[in-house]
């Protein structure tokens, strides 16, 4: 288990300062001042025949509703226990490590055109396993769908709408100064879809491609992560015969400022191992490794 930090001065409620990072990682939030200075964009595909039977072996099993989003985000789980400098944030211009893994979603409570949409924020630890991940999420996609969830977000924007137009431009810029000095309070960051360590959509269930979706500049989320829909590849064999393999796009926009290209790209094939090998994911991590002081 890991042992709990004592929040020491210039940490914030979602996290901790790192104070030993090297002057060009502790300068580039100040070169690159807004997130959207600083964001890189990637796509790759991963080849899905493993994970397919995996997840109809978990459908057997009792996981109903079970799919690629979960495993994907069980998969992400683990690589962030792994590589945790993935779980960093820039807030104030600071380079900080998330005390949870926040995962952000968007959840329709109709899947129809006039159907209603509402955010959740899933609460992750290092050592959750696939059926932790399918557990956590699935009971707040319940609770949203059968109208019980918290919609603490929906209420937020609400009172913020009843505004008129220049009261509420100055009540957002008093949240992004609040939020700049680590002044917001801790139910406004538990409700905020723009805090967080990552959203993953899934926009295979809406039968289009993955999308290189912005990330927001009000907040502190690092990662955007779309899945696509599956696709099949002739391919030509060792043995000169050719097979039909399924493959999932996906696509993933970050903040650079976090780590560097390097990191990431390291951190992208563990992602990809436990997605290509997903039994991995049934047993927690032999150990979690914490980011640096």
């Amino acid at each position: 288990m890991q042992e709990k930090r004592r929040r020491r001065h210039g940490d914030r409620k979602e996290g901790r300062l790192l104070r030993t990072l090297d002057p060009y990682n502790t300068a580039t939030p100040f070169i690159m001042k807004d997130r959207t200075d600083a964001l890189v964009y990637f796509s790759d595909s991963i080849e899905i025949t493993e994970a397919e039977k995996y997840l109809r072996r978990k459908r057997a099993e009792g996981m109903k509703g079970v799919g690629m989003l979960h495993l994907f985000t069980a998969a992400y789980v683990r690589t962030v226990s792994q590589r945790p400098a993935l779980n960093r944030f820039v807030s104030g211009q600071r380079i900080y490590a998330r005390n949870n893994i926040e995962y952000v979603m968007s959840v329709k409570k109709e899947m129809t055109s006039s159907g209603s949409e509402t955010s959740i924020k899933v609460v992750f630890d290092p050592k959750d396993t696939m059926a932790d991940v399918y557990r956590k999420m699935d009971e707040q996609i319940r609770q949203v769908k059968e109208g019980e969830a918290d919609t603490s977000t929906d209420r937020v924007a609400a009172v913020l709408m009843k505004m008129p137009r220049l009261l509420l431009r100055f009540a957002i810029g008093c949240i992004k100064f609040a939020d700049y000095f680590g002044w917001l309070p801790t139910s406004l960051l538990n409700a905020s879809p723009f805090h967080g360590s990552i959203i993953i959509t899934d926009l295979g269930s809406l039968g289009i491609p993955p999308v290189l979706h912005h990330i927001y500049n009000l907040g502190n989320l690092p990662i955007f992560l779309a899945i696509g829909t599956k696709r099949y590849a002739n391919e030509i064999a060792r043995d000169g015969s050719v097979q039909e393999k399924k493959y999932l796009d996906y696509t993933v926009v970050g903040d650079e400022r976090i780590c560097d290209g390097f990191y990431f790209a390291q951190s992208f094939r563990y992602l990809k191992s436990y997605m290509r090998h997903p039994e991995q994911l049934d047993v927690p991590p032999e150990q979690v490794f914490e980011d640096v002081d």
